[in-house]
């Protein structure tokens, strides 16, 4: 297990200024405006009980780079959830697709203008609903793991994930946004899966935001490797403890914020190939699944609504309170981590950043901006066609 024991290089945080974010978002720390919510048929109040809201979180299994029937997928769970009284939806992180340590996720890699985001607007206005998740997306010559949050009227927000998670390094590079988002339903923060269990997202949102949409696509360890399968004894006591991470990822990120947390997950197993050293193309074979869950959590972290990873893809629901931003607590924590990791969890973070970020560089980058370009003249075709 050599690619186990390269050293740490730990992330240095982001952080952002006071001016920073009110130029940024027009939100200041501690600002908080009421207003009523058309066609909700409910008031936000100042120092009330708050609004009540049907929301929906959404468990995804997609198929690796294949766009189209992973759009017709979550348009079709979209509508289910919409005609079950869902006014709030969470797509999975990922929902065009999922990344796997090989090539076929760069296929699913979109233009600025592309169909998933225009079907997202499409959804959010005919249903009346407010729509968010995340997909791979170029943007001026570099590609993003791009959460989009689009409200009914169209107006859309976005953020990008700060940092690559492993082999995600391989497929883009992260944003220096806040992830704060002023929209007509409140201010929304946005993270993707270990965004969650960072200090630095909890600082930038930490009394600033009223609810949390999240995505995750949170993989384990190899299921294929001699000895050293999730029940092994080297590997075992990690998988269960990365599960039980996952799993209370959306309720210790509530807690600490206050604040409502939706998160919807992908499912199912998947394969690819794990890189064990920087700059050269050996590799294992990795078989594995995704764990965790998608959950719908309120402001004290309790579940309200649930389906484990195991389950298979569904959808989750559940009324959360939607109140005003709650006061800042005052401590900061001086860690990178909001969880103290396993050393054979950092180690294994470590590996596979290093091992992985020169594969965006070397080809990665070129692959995606090339199937941006290509999904863009198919949907410039399509629309001619029509």
């Amino acid at each position: 297990m050599v690619y186990f024991l390269v050293g740490w290089y730990p992330h240095p945080p982001i952080r952002y200024s006071r001016r920073w974010h009110a130029a940024h978002t027009g939100v200041h720390k501690g600002a908080f405006v009421c207003r009523t919510i058309v066609g909700l048929g409910a008031h936000f109040s100042c120092g009330g009980s708050g609004m009540k809201l049907n929301a929906a979180a959404i468990q995804m299994q997609t198929r690796v780079g294949d766009v189209s029937h992973n759009l017709g997928l979550a348009e079709k769970m979209v509508r289910e959830a919409a005609r079950s009284g869902a006014r709030l939806i969470a797509l999975p992180e990922f929902f065009t697709s999922a990344i796997t340590p090989d090539e076929r996720p760069y296929a699913a890699v979109l233009s600025a203008h592309n169909h998933a985001v225009s079907l997202l607007k499409r959804l959010a206005s005919e249903l009346d609903i407010w729509i968010g998740g995340s997909l791979l997306q170029e943007d001026h010559g570099e590609i993003y793991n791009r959460y989009v949050f689009v409200e009914p009227n169209h107006r859309l927000h976005t953020h990008d994930k700060d940092i690559p998670t492993m082999w995600e390094n391989a497929f883009y590079v992260g944003g220096t946004d806040d992830g704060v988002m002023q929209s007509d339903l409140g201010v929304v923060g946005a993270a993707v899966c270990w965004e969650l269990i960072r200090e630095q997202t909890v600082q930038r949102m930490q009394g600033r935001v009223q609810i949390a949409m999240t995505g995750t696509h949170w993989w384990t360890v190899p299921s294929n490797w001699p000895g050293l399968s999730p029940k092994s004894l080297l590997l075992g006591t990690l998988a269960r403890h990365n599960a039980q991470l996952s799993e209370n990822a959306p309720s210790e990120f509530a807690k600490r914020l206050g604040v409502p947390v939706l998160q919807a997950s992908h499912c199912g197993q998947f394969s690819g190939r794990f890189r064990l050293l920087a700059g050269l193309e050996t590799t294992l074979p990795y078989s594995t699944h995704f764990v965790g869950a998608t959950q719908i959590v309120d402001a004290n972290g309790n579940v309200l609504g649930s389906r484990h990873t195991d389950q298979g893809p569904g959808i989750v629901h559940a009324t959360i309170n939607i109140q005003e931003p709650p006061l800042l607590n005052g401590h900061k924590n001086s860690r990178f981590w909001v969880p103290r990791l396993p050393w054979l969890m950092r180690r294994y973070w470590d590996q596979q950043n290093w091992a992985t970020k020169p594969i965006y560089a070397k080809k990665g980058r070129q692959m995606g901006l090339a199937a941006a370009k290509r999904n863009f003249l198919k949907l410039t075709q399509d629309n001619l066609d029509d």
